[in-house]
């Protein structure tokens, strides 16, 4: 017969695994349903997720739940569980709270930031320019994460980044619909590089400028985005 106090680890033990699976479960469906290979109005089913990872229905449940208050999914009565579609509204407050975070950044970047992080950045831009020139979207996508990333760690503010980064879901369906080839990635690249030239020059206006130039790429491609994708937007 075990103990209390053997109990009371066994229970640890046993909350540990349960909340790693239902976050693996989230952060892999966070993912198909940032790269569209899990389609805005789809029905998940519990079951067959929760077959497909050998785990029970709760931590399904929990990722589902996860997933619904960061609305990227909604848990509809009698219908289950449904990727949500894309909605403009969501977006354009996911971009202006972005912006304000990044532009902060940036200037702060003017007033100091750490060399290493400078030059981690020249290499991320130049390989970030050889995948886009191979048209490797998946792999630009990953260097221009770590960019953003990059320059919240060069101000010595880590968490500025991981609030956009959640912010940014509502971004990200958009923006692997606009990035198809080189000749739409290149000149996101030249974007970084303005950003930081403002940077080295200690030019907070300018900076934040050109962050907010980059970031309003999005927009553009709305209207032609809408007209040929009728299926994926609310």
């Amino acid at each position: 017969m075990q103990s209390n106090g053997e109990v009371s680890v066994l229970d640890e033990r046993r909350t540990g695994l349960h909340q790693s699976a239902a976050q693996r479960i989230e952060a892999e469906l966070r993912q198909g349903i940032m790269t569209l290979e899990l389609r805005p109005g789809a029905r998940l089913s519990e079951q067959d997720i929760a077959q497909r990872y050998g785990v029970s229905r709760q931590p399904v449940r929990e990722a589902f739940i996860a997933l619904s208050n960061r609305q990227l999914v909604e848990i509809l009565p009698q219908r289950g569980t449904v990727i949500a579609k894309i909605t403009v509204r969501k977006m354009m407050e996911a971009r202006f709270v972005r912006e304000a975070i990044e532009t902060a950044v940036v200037r702060r970047a003017c007033a100091s930031f750490d060399p290493q992080s400078r030059l981690r950045i020249d290499d991320l831009l130049d390989m970030q320019e050889k995948v886009a020139r191979r048209e490797d979207h998946s792999t630009f996508k990953r260097y221009d994460e770590l960019f953003h990333q990059e320059l919240a760690e060069g101000v010595g503010c880590p968490l500025a980044w991981h609030t956009a980064q959640d912010m940014k879901a509502h971004m990200d369906r958009i923006c692997q619909l606009t990035l198809p080839g080189a000749d739409a990635m290149l000149p996101l690249v030249e974007q970084h590089r303005a950003i930081i030239a403002a940077i080295d020059a200690r030019n907070e206006d300018a900076a934040a400028g050109a962050m907010s130039t980059h970031l309003k790429e999005i927009l553009r491609a709305l209207p032609r985005l809408e007209a040929e994708h009728p299926d994926l937007f609310e």
